[in-house]
């Protein structure tokens, strides 16, 4: 168990908060209407993110297991069609494929905090800039360097255990990460641009919500949460019975999104300080911000912070993505849980090499079409498993589960409540995510054409 409902905030908000919290949330907010977008967000993690994680953080509770043995033994209970069980294979092997190449962008992080803190960008040029991340990338052997360090980092707290690995490192991970963004946010604030990235961000800009934008508010509502890999279930099996579910839930979908905000409040006043563009993806993360930080007096320094702040968030994220497929190895072989991470860890090691070689000695060699190993991966894993876990979770949480469940998990007795746990976790919700995944497959304008026609 958490030791307390404070521990499992801080762990799911540590699942939650990624690179994507800290680079590409800021960005599209900005892109995309700034507070307009904002509120859209708000109200598609209400519709869609928040009513998922409720139902896996209550299916996890109520099955005390790993993701699969509690999927087996809910459906064995109530008596469901065994084809359910397919929700917790599918959160396990989600998590295991995403955690391989993940290891390797966590490892790029590890990287630029020593080129950061040696003033490897003090005064760089773009090209110069550029020209760097394009030689790391180039380099197998030193790329594997990294993601090895970051996958024994990894190893090193799951192997230990629920209280004495996850709850010891998040205890302290978590809090430094938030003194590290209120740093960085100090240090934005001295730059001379935060206004103008505070009205980036924050501008209410009605005309730029297009149906574009509306769809990456609600795919990053959906995404946002680490929902639908099995982490939050298999997290949601260690929440004392005590604790509220729903206000839970809602505190960790608030601090994820302030988190986000206040990375982009500490960043883009940066970034405009210099007079460059704000850009999108890793390889612009690895780019924009270090040749912003390199003209910035303590730009070193600072440079240096903010990538043990991603460092920070992409551990706390790879730790999640264990645990289901940790958990149930422990339970079903009776295995010692740190010989278990090893051979896990050793894993998605092996496999994260594939993405280590498709930047370099892979990159002309492609899986399907034009995509490396790295694509073909993170495609599978993000765009097909993870929508699709959602969208049964949520099903299954609305419908199979019996009213009994609901009056223990999230106190829902009355009718009024069970019928708008209905509608949000049966109809409005699985429809959100169903949307994400046909935008995701066949584009936004056939899903329009669709929907229209």
């Amino acid at each position: 168990m958490w030791s307390s409902r404070w521990m499992f905030v801080l762990a799911a908000a540590g699942s939650a908060v990624g690179l994507g919290n800290i680079w590409r949330f800021p960005y599209i907010t900005g892109e995309n209407g700034g507070g307009a977008f904002v509120l859209i967000y708000l109200v598609c993690i209400a519709l869609v993110g928040i009513p998922i994680m409720m139902a896996e953080v209550m299916i996890g509770r109520e099955g005390r297991q790993s993701p699969v043995n509690t999927m087996r033994a809910l459906t064995q209970q109530h008596h469901r069609h065994r084809g359910w069980v397919l929700i917790g294979w599918a959160g396990l092997l989600a998590g295991f494929l995403i955690l391989s190449f993940y290891a390797v962008i966590g490892g790029w992080a590890f990287k630029y905090i020593l080129s950061l803190a040696d003033g490897g960008f003090t005064g760089a040029t773009a090209s110069q800039a550029t020209g760097t991340f394009e030689a790391f990338l180039a380099s197998p052997w030193e790329m594997l360097f990294w993601h090895t360090l970051f996958m024994v980092v990894v190893v090193s707290v799951i192997g230990r255990g629920v209280v004495k690995g996850l709850e010891t490192a998040i205890r302290w991970i978590m809090p430094l990460l938030f003194v590290l963004l209120a740093v960085l946010l100090g240090y934005g604030v001295t730059s001379g641009a935060f206004g103008q990235g505070l009205a980036f961000m924050f501008r209410f800009d009605w005309d730029a919500l297009t149906d574009r934008a509306l769809f990456e508010a609600l795919g990053h509502a959906f995404f946002t949460l680490s929902i639908g890999m099995g982490a939050i279930m298999a997290y949601g099996a260690y929440v004392p019975s005590s604790v509220s579910i729903t206000n839970t839930v809602i505190t960790i979908a608030v601090l994820d999104t302030v988190v986000a905000l206040v990375a982009g409040l500490a960043i883009f006043p940066i970034v405009f300080a210099n007079g460059l563009e704000p850009g999108q993806g890793p390889g612009l993360l690895f780019v924009t911000v270090p040749l912003a930080f390199g003209q910035l007096p303590l730009g070193a320094l600072f440079g240096a912070v903010f990538f043990i702040l991603v460092s920070l968030a992409a551990i706390t994220s790879a730790i999640s993505l264990t645990e289901p497929a940790l958990a149930y190895l422990v339970e079903e072989y009776n295995a010692k849980r740190s010989r278990v991470a090893v051979t896990l860890g050793t894993g998605c090691w092996l496999l994260g090499i594939g993405t280590v070689l498709s930047f370099n000695e892979w990159a002309e060699f492609h899986v399907v079409g034009s995509m490396t190993v790295f694509d073909f991966v993170d495609y599978v894993s993000q765009n097909l498993m993870l929508p699709l876990g959602g969208l049964f979770i949520a099903l299954f949480a609305a419908f199979a589960l019996p009213k009994s469940v609901l009056g223990n998990q999230l106190g829902l007795t009355g009718p009024v409540g069970r019928k708008l746990w209905l509608v949000l976790a049966g109809v409005t919700a699985p429809l959100g995510v169903l949307v994400v995944f046909l935008v995701t497959i066949i584009g936004l304008d056939n899903v329009k054409a669709w929907f229209a026609g």
